[in-house]
Protein backbone atom coordinates (compact mmCIF):
# COMPACT_ATOMS: atom_id res chain seq x y z
CA UNK A 1 0.00 0.00 0.00
CA UNK A 2 2.49 2.09 0.42
CA UNK A 3 4.82 2.22 -3.01
CA UNK A 4 2.57 4.73 -4.53
CA UNK A 5 3.94 7.26 -1.70
CA UNK A 6 7.34 6.20 -2.83
CA UNK A 7 6.75 6.87 -5.91
CA UNK A 8 5.31 10.37 -5.76
CA UNK A 9 8.33 11.03 -3.08
CA UNK A 10 6.51 11.69 0.02
CA UNK A 11 8.42 8.84 1.75
CA UNK A 12 11.51 7.18 1.39
CA UNK A 13 11.79 3.13 1.30
CA UNK A 14 12.07 3.11 5.33
CA UNK A 15 8.93 4.30 5.21
CA UNK A 16 7.54 1.47 3.19
CA UNK A 17 8.42 -1.39 5.95
CA UNK A 18 5.18 -2.02 8.26
CA UNK A 19 7.41 -2.98 11.04
CA UNK A 20 9.90 -0.05 11.05
CA UNK A 21 11.75 -1.53 14.73
CA UNK A 22 14.28 -4.05 13.69
CA UNK A 23 13.54 -6.00 17.09
CA UNK A 24 9.80 -5.71 16.67
CA UNK A 25 8.82 -9.31 16.43
CA UNK A 26 11.29 -10.20 19.04
CA UNK A 27 10.31 -8.09 21.37
CA UNK A 28 6.41 -9.32 21.27
CA UNK A 29 7.76 -12.65 21.42
CA UNK A 30 7.50 -13.56 17.98
CA UNK A 31 9.56 -15.97 16.40
CA UNK A 32 9.54 -14.96 12.55
CA UNK A 33 10.63 -17.59 9.76
CA UNK A 34 10.50 -16.09 6.19
CA UNK A 35 9.77 -18.53 3.44
CA UNK A 36 7.20 -19.48 1.41
CA UNK A 37 3.91 -21.95 2.58
CA UNK A 38 3.85 -24.93 0.00
CA UNK A 39 0.75 -26.86 1.43
CA UNK A 40 -0.99 -27.39 4.77
CA UNK A 41 -2.05 -30.63 6.54
CA UNK A 42 -4.89 -29.70 8.29
CA UNK A 43 -5.09 -33.59 9.82
CA UNK A 44 -1.80 -33.82 10.32
CA UNK A 45 -1.52 -30.11 11.88
CA UNK A 46 1.24 -29.15 9.80
CA UNK A 47 2.18 -26.44 7.30
CA UNK A 48 4.91 -27.62 4.84
CA UNK A 49 7.39 -24.72 3.84
CA UNK A 50 8.64 -24.46 0.22
CA UNK A 51 12.75 -25.33 1.34
CA UNK A 52 10.99 -28.78 2.70
CA UNK A 53 11.01 -26.94 6.40
CA UNK A 54 7.24 -28.21 8.44
CA UNK A 55 5.97 -26.16 11.16
CA UNK A 56 3.33 -27.84 13.54
CA UNK A 57 0.33 -26.04 14.99
CA UNK A 58 -2.44 -25.83 17.25
CA UNK A 59 -4.12 -22.94 16.21
CA UNK A 60 -3.16 -21.55 12.47
CA UNK A 61 -4.00 -18.31 11.18
CA UNK A 62 -4.13 -18.09 7.13
CA UNK A 63 -3.56 -14.39 6.10
CA UNK A 64 -1.20 -15.27 2.80
CA UNK A 65 -2.98 -11.46 1.42
CA UNK A 66 -3.05 -11.79 -2.52
CA UNK A 67 -0.91 -11.31 -5.28
CA UNK A 68 -0.98 -9.18 -9.16
CA UNK A 69 -3.31 -10.78 -11.64
CA UNK A 70 -1.31 -10.80 -14.60
CA UNK A 71 -3.44 -10.80 -17.73
CA UNK A 72 -2.90 -12.79 -20.73
CA UNK A 73 -1.19 -10.01 -23.02
CA UNK A 74 1.24 -10.94 -25.66
CA UNK A 75 4.47 -9.38 -24.29
CA UNK A 76 3.14 -8.69 -20.49
CA UNK A 77 6.81 -9.81 -19.60
CA UNK A 78 8.98 -7.57 -21.82
CA UNK A 79 11.37 -5.45 -19.83
CA UNK A 80 9.67 -2.14 -19.23
CA UNK A 81 6.48 -4.07 -18.05
CA UNK A 82 6.11 -3.93 -14.28
CA UNK A 83 3.05 -4.20 -12.01
CA UNK A 84 3.18 -1.72 -8.97
CA UNK A 85 3.83 -4.44 -5.95
CA UNK A 86 7.19 -4.94 -4.51
CA UNK A 87 10.00 -2.64 -3.98
CA UNK A 88 12.00 -4.24 -6.70
CA UNK A 89 9.04 -3.11 -9.00
CA UNK A 90 8.84 0.23 -7.41
CA UNK A 91 13.05 0.95 -8.08
CA UNK A 92 12.34 -0.05 -11.67
CA UNK A 93 9.24 2.24 -11.88
CA UNK A 94 11.43 5.20 -10.73
CA UNK A 95 13.80 4.54 -12.75
CA UNK A 96 12.38 4.99 -16.21
CA UNK A 97 9.11 7.23 -15.20
CA UNK A 98 11.27 10.51 -15.61
CA UNK A 99 9.30 14.09 -16.29
CA UNK A 100 8.49 13.54 -19.90
CA UNK A 101 8.32 9.95 -20.12
CA UNK A 102 5.46 8.31 -21.77
CA UNK A 103 3.49 5.69 -19.61
CA UNK A 104 0.91 4.08 -20.59
CA UNK A 105 -1.17 2.26 -17.05
CA UNK A 106 -3.69 -1.07 -17.81
CA UNK A 107 -6.39 -0.55 -15.52
CA UNK A 108 -7.95 2.39 -13.57
CA UNK A 109 -9.88 0.33 -10.59
CA UNK A 110 -9.41 1.54 -7.08
CA UNK A 111 -5.81 0.55 -6.91
CA UNK A 112 -5.07 1.77 -10.38
CA UNK A 113 -5.99 5.16 -9.59
CA UNK A 114 -3.75 5.68 -6.69
CA UNK A 115 -1.09 4.47 -8.69
CA UNK A 116 -1.96 6.60 -11.80
CA UNK A 117 -1.80 9.79 -9.37
CA UNK A 118 1.71 9.21 -7.91
CA UNK A 119 2.68 8.34 -11.36
CA UNK A 120 1.32 11.94 -12.55
CA UNK A 121 2.30 13.57 -9.83
CA UNK A 122 6.25 12.60 -11.38
CA UNK A 123 5.38 14.49 -14.53
CA UNK A 124 5.18 11.77 -17.02
CA UNK A 125 3.14 11.69 -20.29
CA UNK A 126 0.39 9.31 -18.69
CA UNK A 127 -2.48 7.45 -20.90
CA UNK A 128 -4.88 4.65 -19.07
CA UNK A 129 -6.47 1.81 -20.41
CA UNK A 130 -9.85 0.73 -18.87
CA UNK A 131 -11.95 -2.36 -20.19
CA UNK A 132 -14.83 -1.21 -18.14
CA UNK A 133 -17.29 1.36 -19.39
CA UNK A 134 -15.69 4.20 -16.50
CA UNK A 135 -13.40 4.78 -14.22
CA UNK A 136 -13.24 2.25 -10.78
CA UNK A 137 -16.05 0.51 -12.64
CA UNK A 138 -15.94 -1.64 -9.58
CA UNK A 139 -16.77 0.78 -7.22
CA UNK A 140 -18.20 3.40 -9.24
CA UNK A 141 -21.41 3.63 -10.96
CA UNK A 142 -21.94 5.44 -14.75
CA UNK A 143 -22.70 8.46 -13.54
CA UNK A 144 -19.87 8.62 -10.91
CA UNK A 145 -17.38 6.66 -12.54
CA UNK A 146 -17.88 8.76 -15.82
CA UNK A 147 -17.52 12.18 -13.86
CA UNK A 148 -14.22 10.92 -12.62
CA UNK A 149 -13.19 10.22 -16.11
CA UNK A 150 -13.83 13.88 -17.12
CA UNK A 151 -12.19 15.27 -14.06
CA UNK A 152 -8.72 12.99 -14.81
CA UNK A 153 -8.48 13.72 -18.35
CA UNK A 154 -8.90 17.44 -17.68
CA UNK A 155 -5.87 17.22 -15.48
CA UNK A 156 -4.26 15.85 -18.52
CA UNK A 157 -3.87 12.64 -18.52
CA UNK A 158 -5.30 10.09 -21.78
CA UNK A 159 -8.13 7.50 -20.75
CA UNK A 160 -9.12 4.76 -22.57
CA UNK A 161 -12.77 3.45 -21.37
CA UNK A 162 -14.48 0.49 -22.97
CA UNK A 163 -10.90 -0.87 -24.09
CA UNK A 164 -8.22 -3.38 -23.78
CA UNK A 165 -4.59 -3.62 -24.26
CA UNK A 166 -4.36 -6.24 -27.02
CA UNK A 167 -0.42 -6.68 -27.58
CA UNK A 168 3.08 -5.05 -26.40
CA UNK A 169 5.34 -5.18 -28.67
CA UNK A 170 9.17 -3.87 -28.72
CA UNK A 171 9.78 -0.66 -30.45
CA UNK A 172 13.28 0.18 -30.69
CA UNK A 173 14.29 1.21 -26.75
CA UNK A 174 10.66 1.43 -25.83
CA UNK A 175 7.50 -0.13 -26.20
CA UNK A 176 4.66 -0.02 -28.60
CA UNK A 177 1.11 -0.85 -27.11
CA UNK A 178 -1.83 -2.08 -29.08
CA UNK A 179 -5.27 -1.24 -28.35
CA UNK A 180 -8.43 -2.48 -28.63
CA UNK A 181 -10.07 0.81 -30.22
CA UNK A 182 -7.13 0.62 -33.23
CA UNK A 183 -4.63 2.63 -31.56
CA UNK A 184 -1.35 2.68 -31.22
CA UNK A 185 0.79 4.03 -28.06
CA UNK A 186 4.39 4.31 -27.89
CA UNK A 187 5.29 4.18 -24.38
CA UNK A 188 8.72 4.07 -22.23
CA UNK A 189 7.02 2.18 -19.45
CA UNK A 190 3.32 0.20 -18.87
CA UNK A 191 2.12 -0.11 -15.74
CA UNK A 192 -0.17 -3.59 -15.05
CA UNK A 193 -2.59 -2.89 -12.49
CA UNK A 194 -5.63 -4.57 -13.53
CA UNK A 195 -6.81 -6.13 -10.21
CA UNK A 196 -5.39 -8.82 -7.57
CA UNK A 197 -5.80 -12.51 -6.88
CA UNK A 198 -5.71 -14.21 -3.50
CA UNK A 199 -2.46 -16.16 -2.38
CA UNK A 200 -4.86 -19.53 -1.75
CA UNK A 201 -3.20 -22.15 -3.84
CA UNK A 202 -1.41 -23.81 -1.40
CA UNK A 203 -4.19 -24.62 0.39
CA UNK A 204 -5.57 -27.16 -2.84
CA UNK A 205 -4.92 -30.41 -0.77
CA UNK A 206 -5.72 -28.87 3.10
CA UNK A 207 -9.73 -29.70 3.37
CA UNK A 208 -10.20 -25.85 4.13
CA UNK A 209 -12.74 -24.69 1.81
CA UNK A 210 -12.37 -22.09 -0.76
CA UNK A 211 -14.22 -20.00 -3.46
CA UNK A 212 -12.73 -16.86 -4.47
CA UNK A 213 -10.84 -16.68 -1.14
CA UNK A 214 -10.86 -18.57 2.33
CA UNK A 215 -14.09 -18.99 2.94
CA UNK A 216 -14.39 -18.04 6.90
CA UNK A 217 -17.71 -17.67 9.53
CA UNK A 218 -18.62 -14.92 11.93
CA UNK A 219 -15.60 -15.67 14.12
CA UNK A 220 -13.28 -15.86 11.06
CA UNK A 221 -12.82 -19.44 11.10
CA UNK A 222 -12.42 -21.65 8.14
CA UNK A 223 -14.30 -25.13 7.36
CA UNK A 224 -11.87 -26.65 9.51
CA UNK A 225 -11.84 -25.77 13.71
CA UNK A 226 -8.19 -24.16 14.78
CA UNK A 227 -7.71 -22.71 11.11
CA UNK A 228 -8.59 -19.44 11.06
CA UNK A 229 -8.29 -16.70 7.58
CA UNK A 230 -8.02 -12.70 7.91
CA UNK A 231 -7.47 -10.13 5.10
CA UNK A 232 -6.90 -9.59 1.47
CA UNK A 233 -7.30 -13.84 1.19
CA UNK A 234 -10.51 -14.28 3.34
CA UNK A 235 -14.04 -14.23 2.55
CA UNK A 236 -16.13 -12.87 5.10
CA UNK A 237 -19.32 -12.16 5.55
CA UNK A 238 -20.98 -8.88 3.75
CA UNK A 239 -23.21 -6.87 6.14
CA UNK A 240 -25.33 -5.30 3.70
CA UNK A 241 -25.61 -7.74 1.09
CA UNK A 242 -25.96 -10.98 3.40
CA UNK A 243 -23.09 -12.76 1.28
CA UNK A 244 -19.43 -13.82 1.55
CA UNK A 245 -17.35 -11.42 -0.32
CA UNK A 246 -13.33 -10.91 -0.35
CA UNK A 247 -13.01 -7.08 0.39
CA UNK A 248 -9.71 -6.17 0.04
CA UNK A 249 -9.06 -3.34 1.60
CA UNK A 250 -6.96 -2.63 5.31
CA UNK A 251 -9.71 -1.11 7.64
CA UNK A 252 -11.62 -4.46 7.13
CA UNK A 253 -8.30 -6.34 7.06
CA UNK A 254 -7.64 -5.23 10.04
CA UNK A 255 -10.99 -5.57 11.94
CA UNK A 256 -10.63 -9.48 10.77
CA UNK A 257 -7.17 -9.42 12.05
CA UNK A 258 -8.51 -8.60 15.12
CA UNK A 259 -11.43 -11.00 15.67
CA UNK A 260 -8.94 -13.72 14.48
CA UNK A 261 -6.37 -13.14 16.99
CA UNK A 262 -8.71 -12.99 20.04
CA UNK A 263 -10.61 -16.11 18.75
CA UNK A 264 -6.92 -18.04 18.43
CA UNK A 265 -6.42 -17.01 21.86
CA UNK A 266 -9.31 -18.51 23.58
CA UNK A 267 -11.67 -15.20 23.53
CA UNK A 268 -14.86 -15.51 21.96
CA UNK A 269 -15.29 -12.78 19.47
CA UNK A 270 -18.02 -12.39 16.54
CA UNK A 271 -16.87 -10.08 13.63
CA UNK A 272 -20.40 -8.52 12.51
CA UNK A 273 -19.51 -8.49 9.53
CA UNK A 274 -17.17 -6.34 6.52
CA UNK A 275 -18.37 -3.77 4.29
CA UNK A 276 -18.02 -2.94 0.96
CA UNK A 277 -16.15 0.63 1.58
CA UNK A 278 -14.06 2.91 -0.50
CA UNK A 279 -12.46 6.11 -0.49
CA UNK A 280 -10.69 7.66 -3.11
CA UNK A 281 -8.55 11.01 -3.78
CA UNK A 282 -8.00 11.01 -7.44
CA UNK A 283 -5.98 13.82 -8.82
CA UNK A 284 -7.84 15.79 -5.43
CA UNK A 285 -11.06 14.83 -6.18
CA UNK A 286 -12.89 12.12 -3.30
CA UNK A 287 -15.21 9.84 -4.01
CA UNK A 288 -16.57 7.13 -2.03
CA UNK A 289 -18.82 3.91 -2.42
CA UNK A 290 -20.35 1.94 -0.10
CA UNK A 291 -22.33 -1.44 0.23
CA UNK A 292 -24.41 -2.15 -2.78
CA UNK A 293 -23.84 0.69 -4.86
CA UNK A 294 -24.94 -1.31 -8.14
CA UNK A 295 -28.80 -1.57 -6.18
CA UNK A 296 -30.94 -4.00 -5.56
CA UNK A 297 -33.97 -5.71 -7.75
CA UNK A 298 -37.20 -3.68 -6.78
CA UNK A 299 -34.80 -0.76 -5.67
CA UNK A 300 -35.32 2.71 -5.98
CA UNK A 301 -32.46 5.39 -6.18
CA UNK A 302 -32.27 9.36 -5.72
CA UNK A 303 -29.46 10.94 -7.49
CA UNK A 304 -27.86 15.02 -7.83
CA UNK A 305 -25.33 15.37 -10.32
CA UNK A 306 -23.45 19.10 -10.73
CA UNK A 307 -21.03 18.58 -13.13
CA UNK A 308 -19.91 22.36 -12.98
CA UNK A 309 -18.43 21.92 -9.96
CA UNK A 310 -17.65 18.37 -10.23
CA UNK A 311 -20.04 16.97 -7.31
CA UNK A 312 -22.64 13.68 -7.64
CA UNK A 313 -24.68 11.85 -5.43
CA UNK A 314 -26.11 8.43 -6.10
CA UNK A 315 -28.49 6.83 -2.84
CA UNK A 316 -29.28 2.88 -3.49
CA UNK A 317 -32.83 2.04 -1.49
CA UNK A 318 -34.26 -1.22 -0.57
CA UNK A 319 -37.25 -0.94 0.89
CA UNK A 320 -37.29 1.81 2.99
CA UNK A 321 -33.79 1.00 3.63
CA UNK A 322 -30.22 3.15 2.45
CA UNK A 323 -28.80 0.06 0.79
CA UNK A 324 -25.32 1.73 -1.18
CA UNK A 325 -24.00 4.74 -2.24
CA UNK A 326 -21.82 6.39 -4.88
CA UNK A 327 -20.90 10.13 -4.13
CA UNK A 328 -18.22 12.55 -5.68
CA UNK A 329 -16.90 15.82 -4.67
CA UNK A 330 -18.87 15.04 -1.09
CA UNK A 331 -17.15 14.51 1.68
CA UNK A 332 -19.30 15.76 4.68
CA UNK A 333 -21.80 13.41 4.62
CA UNK A 334 -19.56 10.21 4.54
CA UNK A 335 -19.47 9.07 7.96
CA UNK A 336 -23.78 9.76 7.86
CA UNK A 337 -23.46 7.37 4.58
CA UNK A 338 -21.92 4.77 6.42
CA UNK A 339 -23.83 4.30 9.47
CA UNK A 340 -27.11 4.67 7.71
CA UNK A 341 -26.41 2.09 5.08
CA UNK A 342 -24.38 -0.81 7.99
CA UNK A 343 -26.78 -0.28 10.64
CA UNK A 344 -29.96 -0.45 8.27
CA UNK A 345 -32.07 1.84 9.30
CA UNK A 346 -35.48 2.31 8.32
CA UNK A 347 -35.96 5.67 7.10
CA UNK A 348 -39.94 5.72 6.46
CA UNK A 349 -41.16 8.79 5.51
CA UNK A 350 -37.29 9.94 5.01
CA UNK A 351 -36.58 7.81 2.17
CA UNK A 352 -38.93 9.80 -0.14
CA UNK A 353 -37.73 12.84 1.44
CA UNK A 354 -34.24 11.71 0.40
CA UNK A 355 -35.23 10.95 -3.02
CA UNK A 356 -36.66 14.85 -3.49
CA UNK A 357 -33.24 16.09 -1.96
CA UNK A 358 -30.36 13.72 -1.41
CA UNK A 359 -28.25 15.63 0.17
CA UNK A 360 -30.82 15.61 3.61
CA UNK A 361 -28.85 12.73 4.99
CA UNK A 362 -27.92 14.19 8.35
CA UNK A 363 -31.50 15.54 8.71
CA UNK A 364 -32.64 11.83 7.42
CA UNK A 365 -29.71 9.92 10.15
CA UNK A 366 -31.33 12.35 13.33
CA UNK A 367 -35.07 11.55 12.42
CA UNK A 368 -34.47 7.96 11.77
CA UNK A 369 -31.07 6.04 13.28
CA UNK A 370 -31.10 7.77 16.72
CA UNK A 371 -34.99 7.74 17.53
CA UNK A 372 -34.78 3.46 16.38
CA UNK A 373 -31.53 3.78 18.69
CA UNK A 374 -29.77 2.08 15.91
CA UNK A 375 -26.99 4.24 15.30
CA UNK A 376 -23.73 2.37 15.28
CA UNK A 377 -20.23 1.72 13.19
CA UNK A 378 -19.07 -1.51 12.39
CA UNK A 379 -17.99 -3.68 15.77
CA UNK A 380 -17.50 -6.74 17.22
CA UNK A 381 -19.70 -8.89 20.01
CA UNK A 382 -17.59 -10.57 22.61
CA UNK A 383 -18.51 -13.31 25.08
Amino acid sequence: MAIPYLLSGSIGEDGTYLRKGKDHFAAHRITLRTGRAKSVDSKQRTVLLADGATLAFDRLLIATGSSPASPPIEGIDLPGVHACWTLADARKIMALAKPGARVLQMGAGFIGCIIMEALASRGVALSVVEMGDRMVPRMMGEGAGGMIKRWVESKGVKVHTSCRVEAIQKKGSALNVRLSNGMNVDADLVISATGVKPNIAFLGQSGVTCAHGVVTDEYLQTSVPGIYAAGDCAEALDLVSGQHIVSAIQPNAADEAVCAGMNMAGKRMALRGVTQINVLDTLGLVSTSFGQWQGVSGGEHAELSDEANHRFLRLEFGGDVLVGANSVGLTEHVGVLRGLIESRVKLGAWKDRLRQNPLALMEAYLASAQAQAAWGLKGYTVS
